[in-house]
């Protein structure tokens, strides 16, 4: 055990919106690299009338993993369909964070990843590439499209003699 460990145990002890048997599945190891204090405790964010009965907090967690898992299954049927298939993904990880831990770390991690990638995205070197690649490949995809005109006139590409 580490002090930061033992600091996460003490936080959400005192917290009266974590259960206190510890039942939470979380090890509290910090492993998100967030400072104390700045979100909140990992747990289970049931009523407490829920999280009182053993028996209907299981079920409160089952019936949260099941709806859980229908919008994580949506998503991933979105994906190679049109539709927002990420953003479900990422909905269904929120409903499942807001009762198991390993859910609250996986989006803990998930939000400073996009965030590093955000102010990587903002560094004046990094933009000054992407839109230098951007420029590129657009010349080339110009340069085959006008390829492409002058070769075969404006026929769709189904429908073009390519034996002439």
């Amino acid at each position: 055990m580490t002090a930061e460990s033992d600091e996460r145990e003490v936080a959400v002890a005192m917290d009266p919106a974590t259960p206190g048997d510890g039942g939470d599945g979380g090890d509290g190891d910090g492993e998100d690299g967030e400072p104390e204090g700045s979100e909140r405790p990992l747990g289970s964010r049931a009523p407490g009338f829920i999280r009182r009965s053993r028996a209907l907090h299981v079920s409160w967690q089952v019936g949260v993993f099941l709806v859980g898992l229908a919008i994580v299954g949506t998503g991933v049927v979105l994906l190679p369909l049109p539709g927002p298939g990420w953003v479900v993904i990422f909905a269904g990880m929120a409903v499942w964070a807001t009762e198991f831990v390993w859910a609250q770390l996986v989006l803990r991690w998930t939000k400073r990843k996009v965030t590093e990638a955000a102010q990587r995205a903002l560094d004046p070197k990094v933009r000054r590439r992407n839109v230098t690649l951007t420029v590129i490949g657009l010349a080339i995809i110009g340069a085959l499209l006008g390829y492409y005109v002058w070769r075969f006139g404006f026929v769709m590409p189904w429908k073009a003699d390519l034996h002439s």
